[in-house]
């Protein structure tokens, strides 16, 4: 374990496997980068993953709200990719912030895995009535927010995202219901990188510079906003396939370790 150095703000960074293959792995909102460890346990025999705690999340300290957290999550990455090229892996939000390091370093950038990329400027382009039902569904926890319930905006923001199997809200480990609403009022900060994109990476040619081997990852039971956007990047994206893992939600690099290690080696294989 080490510490990235970043100004105005250090991040933690963890460290898994010990194989030949460089990897930077981003986390999704409320989660830390200890979320990797099925998929890490699976590939470590072949990677190597760096996997930094966004601010607010994990063992990074709490955000201090200046500037765009996209680009301060950013700014975390790029110091991190220190290997040459390396294969970026991002969830969720992760996913943005690693679509971003592609354009903006593909020199840097191998292989992209894209699992459930939250980028809803594609859906707001290609499917606008499915923005509006995700927007329908995310009222109750901004709601929450507003009223200055974090507990209750964490544990609606987390039913939105979950399938029918997930763990309930009780269920769930007091520490991980804790680091949850830790992170829960850094979400909506999100929206105008997420919704409007603000970085500017569906100007026209902007997402011709990722032309890595990417793949596009989801869960067939995820939120169907998602579908919009996976098959929207796919079509923008000059070298990018799209995946559906079966019974998976959201959270499938958690909940369907197995088959997610599936994938990202074929996409290695495709890599180089």
């Amino acid at each position: 374990m080490r510490t990235a150095q970043i100004l105005p703000q250090a991040a933690h960074v963890s460290h898994f496997g010990h194989g030949p293959r460089p990897v930077l792995a981003l986390h999704c909102t409320i989660a830390h980068s200890g979320a990797w460890k099925g998929l890490t346990r699976i590939l470590g025999e072949e990677a190597r993953f760096t996997a930094p705690d966004m601010l607010s999340h994990g063992r990074s300290p709490d955000w201090d709200g200046q500037g765009c957290f996209q680009d301060r999550i950013l700014r975390i990455a790029e110091t991190c990719l220190t290997e040459g090229p390396m294969d970026v892996i991002g969830h969720s939000f992760g996913a943005t912030v690693a679509l971003r390091l592609a354009v903006e370093h593909p020199e840097r950038v191998r292989s992209l895995t894209l699992i459930e990329p939250v980028f809803f400027a594609v859906a707001g382009q290609d499917a606008p009535e499915l923005i509006d039902s995700h927007a329908s569904d995310a009222q109750p926890y901004l709601d929450a927010l507003s009223a200055g319930d974090r507990a209750l905006a964490a544990r609606l923001f987390n039913r939105m995202w979950s399938t029918a199997s997930s763990p309930r809200w009780p269920d769930l480990p007091e520490a991980t219901r804790a680091a949850m609403i830790r992170g829960i009022h850094v979400v909506p900060t999100m929206d105008a990188a997420l919704f409007d994109d603000t970085a500017g990476l569906l100007a026209p040619g902007r997402l011709d510079r990722a032309a890595m081997p990417v793949l596009l990852l989801r869960g067939a039971l995820t939120h169907p906003v998602m579908e919009a956007i996976s098959k929207g990047l796919q079509r923008r994206l000059p070298d990018a396939k799209e995946e559906v893992i079966e019974g998976a939600g959201h959270m499938l690099p958690i909940t369907h370790p197995e088959e997610t290690a599936a994938h990202i080696r074929t996409l290695w294989s495709r890599a180089g």
